[in-house]
């Protein structure tokens, strides 16, 4: 695990992986809060934003990887 985090894309998937972990925690627990629950409409919103800002994210840590060579 430490030699997985010791390259910088490592520790940019690391990073994602956690990012992921905290949103899907911050649905369930606002599922659990809120009265009504969530509505369809909100969660497609919320997950469809945050699975495009994903995509994004480890697109450009492959792209970094590629640029600076770091096959861990």
């Amino acid at each position: 695990m430490r030699a997985f985090l010791a390259s910088d894309v490592g520790f940019y998937y690391a990073v994602g992986a956690f990012t992921i972990a905290i949103f899907v925690v911050g649905i369930a627990a606002l599922a659990a809060v809120t009265p009504r629950g969530v509505g369809t409409r909100e969660l497609a919103g919320l997950a469809g934003g945050f699975f495009l800002f994903m995509i994004v994210y480890f697109v450009s840590v492959a792209v970094h990887r590629l640029e600076d060579g770091d096959g861990w």
